[in-house]
């Protein structure tokens, strides 16, 4: 799976678990410590802790392990270190404080693909 193909199965399986303000960040050329990050945010410690069990359910039936999760007892910050993607599931106040988009402001940051919403005319399993 390629970095970019990672990325955006991070996304979608943060918008799964109903995740705001989802944000894919390329940081190719910026940094050697991965190719993209996927920002996004939960509104409590619960919603955090179940978005980043999503991503790693998602990898897992991928063949995808991360090299590290952290914070994903404590529900504040979860990090989870895929190599090339890096993903961070924040509390709003924990992202507005480490400003990774404003650090990384030069990046190119993508919006992924809005939730679609499921209805029984729409639901496709």
């Amino acid at each position: 799976m390629t970095p970019l193909q990672l990325s955006r199965l991070i996304a979608d399986a943060a918008l799964d678990r109903k995740a705001r303000d989802v944000v894919r960040i390329d940081v190719r050329g910026r940094t050697t410590i991965a190719d993209y990050f996927v920002i996004c945010e939960g509104d409590t410690d619960r919603q955090v802790r179940a978005i980043a069990d999503a991503i790693l359910e998602h990898g897992r039936r991928q063949g995808v392990s991360p090299l590290s999760a952290s914070g994903t007892d404590e529900g504040s910050w979860a990090c989870l270190d895929f190599d090339s993607v890096i993903g961070h599931v924040f509390l709003p106040g924990e992202r507005a404080y480490y400003d990774l988009e404003g650090l990384w402001g030069p990046a190119r940051a993508v919006r992924p693909r809005a939730a679609r919403p499921r209805t029984p005319a729409t639901a496709d399993g």
